[in-house]
């Protein structure tokens, strides 16, 4: 995710020029219904601009925010670790902060590695990291996309004629937040075509099926490195109409699976312990998903059960 990051910062200029010309471009070219035909090329070239800003976005919110917190996250993080509560607050508020629960979790790997924390302490930051990674999608969730470009022109002007640092990052991190929304709205614009697109419906279906669902999910997170990246692009689905909660459940079970595989690169070469810390993120998030799974799928049965018996009433 480090090298996928320092590439978007590198070319970010370019990917935010021609992520809003490409997925502006659809619209000219696209069909609203289904009995024009479909420009795959320019949808996914919209997409992919639109995800492009989305990373861009994440990635420019989470450097103002660690600029605003400044440099003793880490003294923090390894003093306060200490008690296992106060430890589960400050993984959410850490995860929070650098808006990736995977890069906590290597963290905490290099900080057992180096011996400024045991194996116990980095438990409780674990349980608040998968914690504070929800936030993100919370704000997704959110339909925030119309003030987008009100949250960059804010963060653009804070940047450019606040004098304190202090003031610079808060504008940063408003330029993140309106990016990344922005890349949702142009990705939930080039999905539109597709409302009436029988295929790509009936494949949307096919979802629905738990495995195949998990499978996917994880691959693109683990493509991505983003769980938050896959989880807007489930939202963005949702949003119009293409992918129902039974499909998008097990897809954002599939990106928890996925976000694992950073800290489990990352423990390579480590001692034991920093392995251990890897693996228990690893057993943790599956545990989790598998939890959740039997609590979705159990509600279900007892929905269909209790609509079967109100119907032999009548």
């Amino acid at each position: 995710m480090k090298l996928l990051f320092q590439c978007v910062k590198r070319y970010s200029p370019w990917m935010i020029a021609g992520g809003i010309a490409l997925s502006y471009t659809p619209c000219l070219y696209a069909a609203e219904s289904g009995t024009q035909p479909i420009s795959w090329f320019f949808l996914c070239a919209s997409m992919f601009g639109g995800l492009a800003l989305f990373l861009y976005g994440m990635e420019k919110m989470s450097t103002g925010l660690k600029r605003t917190a400044g440099n003793r996250m880490r003294s923090i993080l390894a003093a306060l670790t200490r008690n296992r509560v106060i430890a589960m607050f400050v993984g959410a508020f850490i995860t929070m902060v650098i808006q990736s629960s995977s890069a906590t979790t290597v963290m905490l790997v290099s900080f057992v590695q180096a011996g400024l924390m045991t194996f116990v302490q980095s438990m409780g930051v674990i349980l608040g990291a998968d914690i504070g990674t929800t936030v993100t999608a919370q704000l997704i969730a959110f339909k925030l996309t119309d003030y987008a470009l009100l949250m960059i022109g804010i963060g653009f002007s804070l940047h450019m004629f606040g004098k304190r640092g202090m003031t610079k990052n808060v504008g940063d991190v408003s330029v993140g937040f309106g990016i990344l929304f922005f890349g949702m709205k142009l990705m939930s614009d080039a999905m539109k075509p597709l409302r009436t697109y029988a295929v790509f419906i009936d494949t949307m279906r096919e979802m629905e099926n738990p495995f195949f669902g998990i499978l996917i999910g994880a691959l693109f997170t683990s493509l991505v490195q983003s769980s938050s990246a896959t989880t807007g692009v489930v939202i963005v689905l949702a949003q119009q109409g293409l992918l129902t909660l039974e499909a998008g459940i097990p897809l954002v079970f599939g990106a928890n699976i996925g976000t694992c595989i950073t800290a489990g690169l990352a423990s390579i070469g480590t001692s034991r312990e920093a392995k251990r810390v890897a693996m228990a993120h690893a057993i943790h998030m599956e545990l989790m998903d598998l939890l959740k799974q039997i609590v979705v799928y159990s509600s279900n049965i007892a929905k269909t059960f209790l609509v079967k018996c109100q119907a032999d009433k009548h």
